[in-house]
């Protein structure tokens, strides 16, 4: 994975420390050309992998990226799944049969029919595997090299003690997509623990890290000792505690971590985009 990952969550008005924020973030990007501006940033400032939602604004993305392929040769997205206001909206809209026919890929009655036995059977990884295929239709053609769970249903799961459906996932992924599986949660020691039990080695897990401990379920010394003593990539995530944290502090931070591969984070602006990753390189250097 690349050092420094691009974020979405100011393009869909996600601030989880200022509701004016996202506000005015909404208002921002209510045009996807702004959006695509904003990518655009990023890549001139080095940042070629764009960590995403499934939102449904994301598939314009993706076709810009597939109208201009010398213009993103380098450009990797990561698709983060599932999106589930896309769905609860769909239904809304279309009704659950109409939601089936807009998502479902492929030959529409061979899916149902699968779909149907899983259900009946309550065979959920298969049902999870229909949810896969239909979230990653609009990312055909484009380099998907990590594919995400988001991090509802993987603590929804891990809480359950489902692990079979999160191991079901990072094995289609691989099997279906030739991706590596990642996965989204706040409770990145938990998780680990638990992959590793189901024999997944040097995971990929994308949490919470920060020096305030914002999000971190079982605390920062946890955390710290987890990095420390076991064999995990790490996708830094929510570093400057939606904002707490001052740039420079939140990554000097991170960057005196072990196992901390990535860094992911969101800017709306140019200068914020250029100023994170040269923190990120700064610090990188004195290592």
């Amino acid at each position: 994975m690349d050092r420094v990952l691009f974020g979405d969550n100011q393009f869909f008005a996600i601030n989880h420390i200022s509701d004016e924020k996202a506000r005015t973030q909404a208002i921002k990007f209510k045009d996807d050309r702004a959006i695509i501006k904003t990518l655009d940033y990023a890549i001139d400032a080095g940042v070629n992998t764009f960590m995403c939602t499934t939102h449904d604004r994301i598939a314009n993305v993706c076709d810009h990226v597939r109208k201009h392929p010398d213009k993103y040769k380098d450009f990797k997205i990561y698709p983060c799944m599932p999106y589930a206001h896309k769905y609860a909206n769909a239904v809304t809209e279309l009704g659950y049969l109409g939601t089936l026919k807009e998502y479902i890929p492929g030959n529409f009655f061979n899916s149902m029919f699968k779909g149907g036995v899983a259900y009946l059977s309550k065979d959920f990884v298969s049902i999870l595997e229909l949810l896969i295929d239909a979230e990653m239709k609009m990312f055909k053609g484009i380099n998907t090299p990590v594919i995400w769970m988001q991090n509802v249903i993987t603590d929804l799961l891990l809480g359950l003690g489902m692990t079979d459906i999160l191991l079901g996932f990072h094995n289609y992924v691989k099997k279906t997509y030739n991706a590596e599986a990642g996965f989204i949660t706040m409770n990145m020691p938990k998780l680990l623990a638990t992959l590793e039990a189901g024999g997944v080695e040097n995971p990929i897990i994308c949490t919470s890290i920060n020096k305030i401990g914002f999000r971190m379920s079982g605390g920062i010394e946890l955390y710290e000792e987890t990095l420390k003593t076991k064999k995990v990539r790490v996708v830094a995530m929510q570093v400057l505690a939606g904002g707490a944290i001052p740039a420079k502090e939140a990554i000097e931070y991170i960057s005196n971590l072990p196992n901390i591969e990535s860094v992911l984070f969101g800017a709306s602006s140019k200068a914020h985009i250029d100023d994170t990753v040269a923190y990120i390189k700064h610090f990188d250097g004195l290592r």
